[in-house]
């Protein structure tokens, strides 16, 4: 069935959801050699990568606990950052699927595979986009940490490389054609200068949910 589906996708198409999910587990391989450093045994990583599946929630989960903050605390902020995936989950409801394909739809949902699901032009190639990308990233996130875990010991720090800039320059690069709509630009400019200006007073995640005011934006 899968197969059908994804022979709807073009050549370009697939080879660009290669690429990201290829982006995201050398972000990966950063993400299990930083737990390393940080002295967490394998299987911390390995679950989170399994069953939380949200890059972003998990760097932040092993670097608060690493500098002294408690688990639950931890816990929390990667809540409050992956809270994101409300809107995600209200606008991509025609492309996770029901029932018990409807449960793996929502587990793979993340940023790469809302954005290639929504670009495509038919139901068919965005049904088919979000499940190959969303896969991909499945499949590849635990791997790169496997793989940075095994030769932590021998890698810099992800900044020194430029590792820790793969994700935000992968989802710059997908949201960059969306922004040439002057609505859609006034009102991701909106809210990321909203989330900017919270920075530095509001708890660790919430400048990222309060970005979503923006969408209220209007155009005059």
């Amino acid at each position: 069935m899968f197969t059908q589906h994804f022979s709807s996708l073009t050549r370009d198409t697939v080879r660009a959801i290669g690429l990201v999910c290829l982006a995201v587990g050398v972000v990966g391989v950063s993400y299990g050699s930083l737990a390393m450093a940080y002295g967490f045994p394998l299987w911390v990583p390995l679950m989170l990568s399994t069953l939380v599946l949200a890059g972003a929630s998990e760097f932040m989960f092993i670097g608060i606990v690493a500098s002294g903050g408690s688990p639950l605390a931890a816990a929390v902020a990667g809540l409050l950052v992956n809270a994101r995936h409300i809107p995600f989950g209200v606008t991509v409801r025609e492309l996770v699927g029901k029932r018990a394909a409807g449960l793996l739809g929502c587990h793979i949902m993340n940023d790469e595979s809302v954005v290639f699901g929504l670009s495509q032009s038919t139901p068919e190639q965005r049904k088919a986009a979000y499940w190959l990308c969303g896969l991909g990233v499945a499949l590849l996130w635990p791997v790169g940490v496997l793989i940075g875990a095994s030769v932590g010991t021998f890698l810099p720090a992800p900044e020194t490389i430029g590792l820790d800039a793969v994700f935000p320059a992968i989802l710059l690069a997908l949201v960059l054609p969306a922004l040439k709509k002057r609505t859609t630009l006034i009102r991701a400019c909106s809210g990321a200068a909203l989330s900017l200006a919270t920075v530095p007073f509001a708890p660790v995640g919430l400048p990222v949910l309060l970005s979503l005011l923006g969408l209220l934006t209007r155009k005059r």
